[in-house]
């Protein structure tokens, strides 16, 4: 097996003293192989984007790194400052949710591409802009050249989130880092972005890691997956292998809790509760207040991954009675 491209390591996150100082992200490990797709998925609130950010290097103000590390082709990577950047530059883009407040709105998109060129390639300004133009083409808007000179707001939301790829594409990075990038929009476009990405993985050899709540959407995009609850991974596996047989009753709750469009309908069941607040989860498994294979001998557990089968990991219990009822 090839070394892992991007590797985190026992990473663990907290909000700092002035904000509670509670754990928001604890003792995540996962590796993506150069080429590979990952999926990170989880309700709101389980420390999804919070990882991403941690390994982009562009975490909140109000966070902090407690342990852990990130590594990127086995470089340690830090976190904050001028390292940060320079180890990043040109290896490593984000493309964030919400590509309306992440494009700057009085500047045209292609100028906005343009400037990632001039300033982190080193291009002329001519050659800057024919490479805007290049790119917008290569994610697939229609008329590049009359598109780049159109603002934020003169775009579709498909649009905006293919000029935020080409933002992101522009400095030629190894590793996509893509928090919820389909989010808002409607299934078609969607289906459109995500054929786009996977269309970039095969001709530019894209290496992603993907953040979304959409469990069709890891499906359809990822080989890989690690599911989080709490700030914490609570399985991991083959994307297929994990889905067709889920080995933790949160993964198993996900999976009802989607609709069956093909089945009957209402058939979708929600999980039960509420994902608890960073600083007051309840003692062994977090998940223990929603499940229903639940004992007494999960308030003790504390939640570390166990291997089930070959490449899987689940971190708990009563793993193998999950799905068998």
């Amino acid at each position: 097996m090839s070394e892992p491209l991007f590797k985190a390591e026992n990473l663990a996150l907290a909000l700092d003293r002035h904000h509670g100082g509670a754990t928001v992200v604890d003792g995540v490990s996962f590796e993506v192989a150069p080429g590979g797709a990952l999926g990170i998925v989880g309700e709101s609130g389980s420390g999804k984007s919070l990882t991403l950010r941690a390994a982009m290097g562009l975490l909140p103000a109000a966070v902090e790194v407690k342990s852990g590390s990130v590594y990127l082709n086995g470089e340690q990577l830090a976190f904050a400052g001028r390292a940060a950047r320079r180890q990043r530059r040109r290896q490593l883009a984000m493309v964030f949710q919400d590509s309306l407040s992440s494009l700057d709105p009085v500047y045209s998109v292609g100028s906005q591409i343009a400037e990632v060129g001039r300033h982190v390639i080193g291009l002329p300004r001519a050659k800057a802009w024919a490479r805007a133009v290049e790119l917008l083409d290569l994610v697939g808007i229609d008329e590049p050249q009359r598109r780049a000179h159109a603002y934020p707001h003169e775009l579709s939301g498909g649009m905006r989130q293919r000029a935020m790829l080409a933002i992101a594409l522009a400095i030629e990075p190894k590793l996509l880092l893509c928090d919820e990038p389909t989010t808002a929009l409607d299934v078609t476009v969607q289906a459109q972005v995500l054929e786009l990405l996977a269309k970039l993985r095969r001709e530019l050899g894209l290496t992603l890691i993907f953040v979304s709540h959409d469990l069709a959407v890891v499906r359809q995009l990822c080989e890989d997956l690690v599911v989080m609850y709490t700030g914490r991974l609570v399985e991991t596996g083959p994307t297929a292998e994990l889905l067709a047989a889920p080995r933790h009753p949160y993964t198993e709750g996900l999976l009802g809790a989607t609709l069956d469009l093909d089945g009957i309908a209402g058939s979708a069941r929600p999980i039960p509760g509420s994902i608890p607040e960073p600083g007051r989860l309840p003692s062994g498994c977090s998940f223990r207040s929603r499940c229903g294979y639940a004992t007494d001998e999960c308030a003790a557990f504390d939640m570390s991954l166990l291997a089930t089968e070959a490449q899987r990991r689940s971190a708990c219990l009563h793993w193998e009675k999950v799905g068998a009822r």
